[in-house]
């Protein structure tokens, strides 16, 4: 019975349609060839082995013939080995980068898709949606690279394990164990010995690193906290310098970074156990084979090269079946990012399946050809089941102008509804078919040229130089003419609110939608400027319909309905 719930089940689900996917014509050809190369390494393996007991042949009878062989030889396997090593690491490289890739893209899709990455973090809360964004950029790329380089080792060491178990079967021999009462005949002792030496040795290397799965998984977690406490305090710094919060952000940090010193502590306990273990585990293994192979040597059972042959041959067994040992650290390390992907995966999956089964207990939102905005029976609760709003009946005109006053949180709520970001409670939203453009106090201007951060999403082609700047003209921006596109800058933080209050201004006036939701948007504005703007907008946009959330008492001049909530 296969667990579906179990880890490995998990991951294929995860990797599994890689193989499938419309860049399977370059990615199987790819893994086969990767396979193929992995075997070529163990037939060079196999031929050192033979060329090593060759040579100490050559070496015991003396013969410089056989010695001049031998250097031929190892220059065949020279250039051999150093062929396949570098084709194996280009292809091996080139099918990491694209699994990492078509995961990557998968993700952000799923995640920056309609909301999603909005709602995510309020339907699963932070236990499985937390640092998306290190989830994508950090553990998407460990759980793509470490998978190929474990599977690869995995295969290698299959086949290390298969090819040299034959070749130490031949050159154990049978030996005789005299029990006094009875002769015991002993065939490929050395093979037997090389199987209880892994097991031991993994046995013991499991139990001492078994915890170095959530250590590493717990490092991870702090890490990223740590990353976005930092990214948090730099996307709101003037917000931190105006209240003089400096102090307070610096004690915040501090305490994330000593997170990460007691998760770095924890995994240095474990890891140092593990290297305790697995630097003795080397030189016994260097040591132990020729030891126990060296008194066939001294009674003349066997050659100087066969000698050699078998400590290689018994290391190497040895080294295949250790593969869980000296693979644990990256085994934990590859487990705890693939978990974290796939907890991020599993929470945008709940909220896909959240969103397109019918609820009672979640808004429903339906487009028809109606010009009319219709919220029927609709009930707004916030996640703690709290009812912000209820019972609303309210039909809004195509080109109608609504004034919304009283609690700003639940229009927020309200707004939010409306464009489908906010699914929980009942009720029925019926939009007309046009697109509905939200304008939150704080307009989102993404880093790079001026002139993108305004036209977004649009794109700069699609805006016209002229109309561009009269619009910049009517909202007070004349200056900003000229730095449309000699500047590359953060412009969140370059910019002051009012000015980014302006441009989200300009930005509504480009797009012109026939739908507008206005949320504070002119709020850092003095009483005259936020009235000149709204007065802009009527005049600019006389066929759009808009409701608009603010505190701006003379605001209701430019509309025919006010609704308090």
């Amino acid at each position: 019975m296969i667990d579906k719930n179990g880890f490995l089940f998990q991951f294929i689900r995860l990797s599994g349609p890689f193989w499938r996917s419309k860049n399977k014509i370059k990615t199987r050809p790819l893994t086969l060839a990767l396979f193929f190369l992995t075997a070529m390494q163990i037939v060079i393996a196999v031929l050192i082995t033979e060329w090593s007991a060759n040579l100490f042949n050559a070496l015991e009878q003396h013969s410089m013939s056989g010695i001049l062989t031998q250097v031929g030889l190892i220059v065949l396997i020279f250039i051999a080995n150093i062929i396949v090593t570098v084709t194996h690491f280009k292809i091996k490289r080139a099918l990491q980068i694209n699994w990492r890739n078509w995961l990557t893209k998968k993700l952000i899709t799923q995640w920056m898709s309609d909301g999603r990455h909005y709602l995510v973090t309020h339907i699963q809360g932070t236990a499985s949606s937390d640092n998306p964004d290190g989830r994508i950029a950090e553990d998407v790329r460990i759980a793509t690279e470490s998978a190929v380089d474990l599977a690869h080792s995995l295969v290698f060491c299959a086949l290390l394990l298969i090819s040299f178990t034959k070749i130490l079967w031949a050159l154990s021999g049978v030996i005789t164990l005299n029990l006094g009462f009875i002769e015991i005949r002993i065939y490929g002792y050395l093979v037997f010995l090389a199987t209880a030496y892994a097991a031991v040795a993994s046995v013991l290397g499991w139990w001492i690193g078994r915890p170095l799965t959530q250590a590493t998984n717990g490092r991870q977690t702090v890490e990223a906290n740590f990353r976005f406490g930092l990214v948090n305090a730099r996307e709101n710094a003037l917000a931190i310098s105006l209240v003089h919060g400096e102090k307070t952000e610096q004690n915040r940090c501090y305490s994330l970074l000593k997170d990460i010193t007691e998760a770095w502590q924890r995994q240095t306990t474990v890891q140092s156990n593990i290297l305790m273990f697995t630097s003795g585990h080397s030189i016994l293994l260097m040591a132990f084979p020729i030891l126990i192979s060296s008194p066939r040597f001294i009674l003349g059972s066997i050659t100087l090269g066969a000698l050699m042959q078998s400590a290689q041959a018994f290391q190497q067994m040895a080294s295949a079946l250790s593969w869980p040992v000296d693979n644990m650290a990256k085994i934990a390390e590859w487990r705890a990012s693939v978990e974290r992907v796939l907890s991020l995966v599993d929470a945008l999956d709940q909220l896909e399946q959240e969103i397109s089964h019918r609820d009672p207990h979640r808004i429903e939102r339906i487009q028809t050809d109606s010009p009319i905005l219709h919220l029927h029976d609709l009930c707004i609760v916030r996640l703690d089941g709290v009812v912000c709003l209820q019972k609303m009946d309210i039909k809004i005109q195509a080109g109608e102008r609504i004034l919304i006053t009283g609690n700003g949180f639940n229009g927020s709520k309200l707004f939010k509804a409306i464009v489908g970001f906010w699914p929980w409670g009942e009720g029925k939203i019926e939009l007309p078919n046009e697109e509905v453009v939200f304008v939150p106090p704080r307009p989102y201007l993404p880093i790079g040229a001026l002139r993108n951060a305004i036209c977004y999403p649009l794109a700069v082609e699609e805006v016209n130089q002229k109309e561009l700047e009269e619009k910049l003209d009517a909202v007070g921006l004349a200056g900003f003419r000229e730095r449309l596109d000699d500047e590359v800058d953060s412009w969140d933080t370059l910019l002051s609110r009012e000015q980014q209050q302006r441009l989200g201004a300009v930005r509504l006036l480009l797009q012109r939608p026939k739908w507008i939701l206005l949320q504070q948007a002119f709020d850092s504005l003095d009483s005259d400027a936020e009235i000149a703007m709204l007065r802009l907008i009527c005049q600019e946009l006389p066929t759009s319909a808009i409701l608009t959330i603010t505190h701006e008492s003379r605001a209701e001049a430019f509309h025919q309905r006010k609704i308090t909530l």
